[in-house]
């Protein structure tokens, strides 16, 4: 399932524990039924004239006298380049496309698994059972000799 709304990119906050975006729906457009099949659900967004997409939880849909308010929160493992091309649009108005996901809101939840590292005085990363280019070169040529 998919919508697309005319909609103005209101605010974007983030704290340590989560990132939150919110749009503002005005018109016709805040009638549309999907907005309300989809709260709830894991969303891919996309600004119109903006490449990247967000993977989000759609949080909540509100209503008063003036506007719907649309909320989302930002999947965690987005990458910097993702959000600043998408939040330089915060403040104006903006076409909306929200596409329903494949992810299910307990894999959108889920911790995911990284490696363990440490960073030495000198500013190098190691981790556990990583191999140096000195142990990889001797691996190559131990290939070439066969």
């Amino acid at each position: 399932m998919q919508v697309t709304v005319k909609a103005n990119f209101n605010k974007q906050t983030k704290d340590s524990k989560k990132e939150l975006i919110q749009f503002y729906v005005k018109g016709e457009d805040e009638k549309k039924p999907e907005l309300n099949q989809m709260t709830r659900e894991v969303v891919e967004l996309q600004i119109e004239g903006v490449d990247e997409k967000l993977t989000c939880e759609f949080s909540k849909t509100t209503k008063d006298g003036k506007k719907t308010t649309l909320e989302f929160i930002v999947k965690g493992d987005t990458s910097a380049e993702q959000s600043f091309n998408f939040y330089k649009k915060a403040g104006s108005d903006v076409t909306l496309h929200i596409v329903e996901s494949q992810m299910s809101i307990e894999e959108f939840n889920e911790a995911h698994e990284g490696l363990e590292y440490k960073v030495d005085k000198d500013g190098t990363v190691s981790v556990d059972g990583q191999m140096s280019l000195d142990e990889y070169d001797s691996d190559d040529s131990d290939d070439k000799e066969e």
